[in-house]
């Protein structure tokens, strides 16, 4: 069976929750909401995204399990795509073959990937991917409630 994409379902927002309010996910993210731990912010925004159809919001399974999201959306008139993968998962090769799945559906070029400059593993993913480094960023991080160095990376094919 492998990896597959389909639409995020309600039924599934109690893991995804729980992935992202992991204190080691959202420390190496970086870049996350305001409070992990916030459920209500949580719902909303998994509603919003889920209601705008400009965002192409997928969970990830594996074998027909939930490991994860991906999703494609516009920032200030640019693509970019983000993916959070249930950490138990990690190593997996999960969140690269998800974001090659989302680039087959996703059609839109250039697109977008930031990752904290750090974060060696999502970066990899999006390099896999065939992103390459393009930029550099700093901003206030959430999830490490600092200032992050952050690269900006984008696929043009």
């Amino acid at each position: 069976m492998g990896t597959t994409l389909r639409p995020v379902r309600d039924e599934d927002h109690d893991a995804l929750f729980a992935w992202q309010r992991d204190p080691p996910a959202v420390r190496m993210a970086a870049f996350t909401r305001e409070d992990p731990d916030d459920r209500a912010a949580f719902d909303a925004h998994q509603h919003r995204v889920r209601a705008d159809p400009a965002v192409r919001h997928r969970a990830i399974e594996r074998d027909g399990v939930l490991v994860g999201t991906v999703a494609a959306f516009t920032v200030e008139g640019e693509r970019e795509v983000t993916s959070w993968v249930d950490p138990a998962r990690w190593g997996e090769g999960i969140a690269s073959e998800a974001l090659r799945l989302l680039l087959a559906e996703e059609l839109q070029r250039p697109v977008h990937g930031r990752v904290a400059a750090d974060n060696v593993a999502s970066r990899s993913v999006l390099e896999r991917n065939g992103f390459r480094v393009v930029g550099e960023d700093a901003g206030w991080a959430a999830g490490r409630r600092a200032e992050v160095a952050e690269l900006v990376l984008r696929l043009d094919g």
